[in-house]
């Protein structure tokens, strides 16, 4: 008899396996929403598929009254924009300071401490700060994202750096080489991909941090608008702005893997998702 544990589903079982759960999701939903309209048709917690339906088309394929815009996609152009470049500075933050540190003892000394201590201070706390110190526009929506996921990917880069095979350095010593020779020739090929890793799990953060800047100080945005209509109870705005969120992240988190698989195959020859 086949273990539990050594049991694997087949291409089709995966896929249905992994719907199953969205399906189940989607049903509770129509049950409750029917039982709460039935009871009270002006209800805004749950409301029906056919209301969601209208509100996405007014957002979306109908210019604003007021600004002439389709707030859907200007929402989402304008968060895209701050998360990208937060994603970006701390992407190369991590890559150029966690590398230095992992690499060279002396900057290591230095800074590791440094870092580790930022990335124990809460984001949100020094949120007000950042809008003190850089107004209300759109640097400190990018400054909070930076914050929030560099010091996180630095350590995630030092500490790939110092798990690379101490007889890779040696041997590349032997032959000569210099330590800027080390760095881009040995270790950068080497912890590249994990660059990417790192950043897909940073994204929730991400979201999370550029969420919060948007609902506090923004004119635009998918937090923003979140925010905006919740005074109004207008669910049917608000979960698809969520869903659409989730989409995006997840758009962003495949389209990472898919250029990590591309650029890096080696490093998935060791069975890694």
């Amino acid at each position: 008899m086949k273990r539990l544990i050594n049991q694997r589903p087949s291409r089709a079982a995966q896929v249905l396996l992994g719907i199953l759960p969205f399906a189940l999701l989607l049903l509770a939903y129509l049950w409750a929403s029917e039982l709460r309209l039935a009871a009270n048709p002006n209800d805004k917690l749950l409301p029906a598929f056919s209301s969601i339906g209208e509100a996405i088309w007014s957002m979306a394929f109908e210019a604003d009254k007021r600004s002439g815009n389709y707030l859907l996609w200007v929402d989402t152009l304008a968060s895209l924009q701050r998360l990208g470049l937060g994603v970006l500075l701390s992407a190369l933050m991590g890559l150029v300071i966690g590398v230095a540190n992992g690499a060279v003892p002396l900057f290591r000394a230095g800074l590791s401490p440094l870092v580790m201590a930022l990335s124990l201070i809460p984001p949100m706390a020094i949120l007000p700060v950042l809008f003190i110190v850089f107004g209300l526009g759109e640097v400190s929506k990018v400054a909070l994202i930076t914050i929030g996921i560099a010091p996180f990917l630095i350590r995630d880069m030092q500490q790939r750096v110092l798990e690379l095979p101490e007889e890779q350095l040696i041997k590349a010593q032997t032959l000569g080489a210099s330590s800027w020779q080390l760095i881009l020739r040995v270790i950068l090929p080497q912890v590249l991909p994990r660059l990417l890793d790192a950043v897909r799990l940073s994204l929730g953060s991400a979201w999370l941090f550029l969420i919060a800047a948007e609902a506090i100080a923004a004119t635009e945005g998918l937090g923003y608008r979140i925010f905006l209509v919740r005074r109004y109870l207008s669910m049917d705005v608000i979960l698809p702005y969520v869903l659409w969120i989730t989409l995006l992240a997840f758009l962003t988190d495949y389209l990472l893997r898919v250029l990590t698989r591309r650029s890096f195959p080696w490093y998935y020859n060791g069975g890694k998702p």
